[in-house]
């Protein structure tokens, strides 16, 4: 096993970081693993805003839900969807983009190119012996974040990725077992689907059991069917639309 897929499978979220900004440097190779992944048709529709600034970060720790990691971190990135610069490039070019831009097609293309830039710049930090936290809860006020980081018409923060020196081990989280995300030729049957699940309940109790000393025993589908019985962020469609993305 190489050193590369080492770091791929040891992978934790860490929520606590030492007091150590990320140099410079630091910062570039990150962004430049993010840019060395692939892009649809070449059309990098993506943007990485990096906040160092301490008021700001504590303005997107409150915006998402008060999460204290956003705020203290090595350093924290926000991955966008970004058809903006295509729109000027088509005036600089005398070109009419407006359908293609528009359309959930380019819209989708946007959100896949950035978030295989974060995995990458993901990859790239924990090789270098950081630790990062993906942060989705700066999709709980969108129009906050898009005010505080005055991103454009036909540009969307996805989500933050907090980067740093760990200050915490935790334990590597179990995943669904291979077969149940898995399927060679077709996609699998409900009743092996089910199977995996139930198997899967069980590895997940006993993770919650070891890592709360008994406290917690709850299982996966118990936690996913309890969080998607409380829908979310149904704002999403609206604001998607008002910022020019996914009309046709």
């Amino acid at each position: 096993m190489n050193e590369v897929i080492k770091t791929l499978l040891k992978h934790r979220s860490i929520r606590k970081f030492e007091e150590r900004p990320l140099s410079n440097q630091e910062i570039e190779t990150i962004v430049k693993s993010a840019q060395a992944a692939s892009s649809s048709s070449f059309i990098q529709a993506y943007s990485i805003i990096g906040v160092k600034n301490k008021d700001t970060k504590q303005k997107l720790a409150e915006l998402s839900g008060n999460q204290a990691y956003v705020a203290e971190n090595g350093h924290f990135f926000v991955f966008c969807a970004d058809l903006h610069r295509h729109e000027l490039l088509a005036e600089k070019e005398g070109a009419d983009v407006t359908t293609a831009l528009e359309s959930t097609e380019k819209f989708m293309v946007a959100v896949i190119d950035a978030a295989l830039a974060a995995q990458n710049a993901a990859v790239a930090a924990e090789s270098m012996g950081m630790g990062i936290c993906y942060i989705g809860g700066l999709r709980n006020n969108l129009i906050g974040v898009s005010e505080v980081l005055k991103t454009p018409e036909r540009v969307i923060p996805l989500f933050g990725l907090a980067v740093g020196y760990p200050a915490q081990n935790p334990d590597v989280k179990p995943r669904l077992p291979i077969g149940g995300v898995y399927f060679e030729d077709a996609y699998s049957s409900d009743e092996e689907q089910v199977k995996q699940l139930e198997e899967y309940n069980k590895v997940v109790s006993e993770y919650y059991m070891g890592r709360t000393a008994g406290a917690r025993s709850d299982n996966w589908t118990g936690q996913m069917a309890k969080m998607l019985s409380n829908p979310a962020r149904m704002y999403m469609k609206e604001f998607v639309n008002g910022k020019g993305f996914s009309n046709k």
